[in-house]
């Protein structure tokens, strides 16, 4: 669903000619709509798109009109190459903020160390800890290997003693396993990995009584559905702790009748957290859509959010050279409960919290 005045690009479009009275800046988003992302793009867009509107309606960044564009792409890498390009030749574009998901995300931050295009690649949804801050690509999402921490941590505060790993093969996986096994023999942790065979379904259903009870899933909204209605078909009740990748709400449509209790490690506040950052998001998600809250959509909201405060700071009148000096300058922001530092190319105190999805859908923090 798109609110008024925002416009789509969708690669293989040209370049928008057309400019709206008086001074303008836009912002482009690159967004995956492909079935293995779609349904954590298309929820971070809706907080993405709820943000900007909010800005534009309170008078824009310095007296500029902000124009919100969101391009298409299918996850490919020549449609990512060209979402670039599409951004880059649009002169008035200053930034590229909320590239989502996580693996468009990684792709544009890698295309654009070698792109020659001036634009800040401003909080993407990125989980993996192989992009961290550098001169253009500006993260402020814990990636999986702080939610991991953070879980295992918890677990063994609480006594726990074993944890079953489920994992798809995909880029990156060795990877993750390697963190987890180091961070689970610092914490004393027992780790057991169960690789997702095609149809994740047929795992949960062949977990044995000699399965932990508590799983650690790597993987997608959908495989995560299919595998926790395998686990349906056993007497043995489980608990399985998902990272930030998972969309709650699509997981509630897709496996409706789910009775394994859901752990969920995200990297943004607990949506019943009373604060000014989540007073502002509920303001304007209800204005501007018929749209649950979401995590996702808070994300978005919270990136949109982050890269306002820090053009509202740069010299605009340099035009997107002055937008990626004002995020180079890396200074410590509060955005109503949302800390965001760097140290050097690192991020400082990335935030991670934690609450349970119960059976009956209620989110429990």
């Amino acid at each position: 669903m798109m609110a008024a005045g925002l416009t789509e690009w969708a690669v293989g479009a040209g370049p928008e000619t057309r400019r709206p009275a008086g001074k303008t800046l836009t912002i482009a988003q690159i967004v995956d709509i492909s079935a293995l992302q779609t349904d954590v793009s298309r929820d971070f867009l809706v907080g993405s798109r709820a943000a900007w509107q909010d800005i534009q309606a309170r008078g824009g960044i310095q007296g500029y009109r902000v124009q919100h564009q969101a391009i298409e792409v299918d996850g490919s890498l020549p449609s990512i190459r060209q979402a670039i390009r599409l951004a880059a030749q649009r002169t008035d574009c200053v930034a590229l903020v909320g590239s989502c998901a996580d693996a468009c995300a990684a792709q544009v931050a890698s295309e654009l160390k070698e792109a020659d295009t001036g634009l800040a690649h401003v909080a993407p949804w990125l989980l993996g800890r192989d992009v961290s801050p550098d001169q253009q690509t500006f993260p402020i999402f814990a990636d999986r290997s702080a939610q991991m921490a953070h879980a295992l941590k918890s677990l063994a505060s609480m006594g726990v003693q074993e944890l079953g790993i489920v994992f798809s093969a995909q880029p990156g996986s060795a990877q993750v396993l390697r963190d987890l096994e180091t961070l689970g023999k610092a914490l004393q942790l027992r780790m057991m990995p169960y690789q997702l065979t095609e149809d994740a379904q047929v795992l949960g259903k062949q977990m044995s009584a000699t399965s932990p009870a508590l799983l650690l899933f790597l993987g997608g909204t959908p495989e995560l559905a299919r595998f926790t209605s395998g686990l349906e078909a056993q007497n043995r009740q489980r608990y399985v702790i998902a990272l930030a990748d998972v969309n709650i709400q699509t997981l509630a449509q897709l496996n409706p009748q789910r009775s394994t209790p859901l752990i969920v490690t995200q990297s943004v506040p607990l949506l019943n957290t009373h604060s000014p950052l989540l007073r502002q998001y509920r303001d304007a998600l209800g204005r501007y859509f018929d749209e649950p809250p979401s995590p996702h959509s808070l994300a978005g909201f919270i990136s949109a959010r982050f890269a306002q405060e820090v053009i509202q700071s740069a010299d605009l009148s340099a035009g997107r050279a002055g937008v990626l000096a004002a995020f180079q300058r890396r200074a410590p922001m509060e955005l109503g409960g949302f800390r965001v530092s760097y140290g050097g190319r690192s991020l400082l105190h990335p935030f991670v919290t934690q609450s349970l999805l119960t059976p009956d859908g209620r989110l429990v923090g």
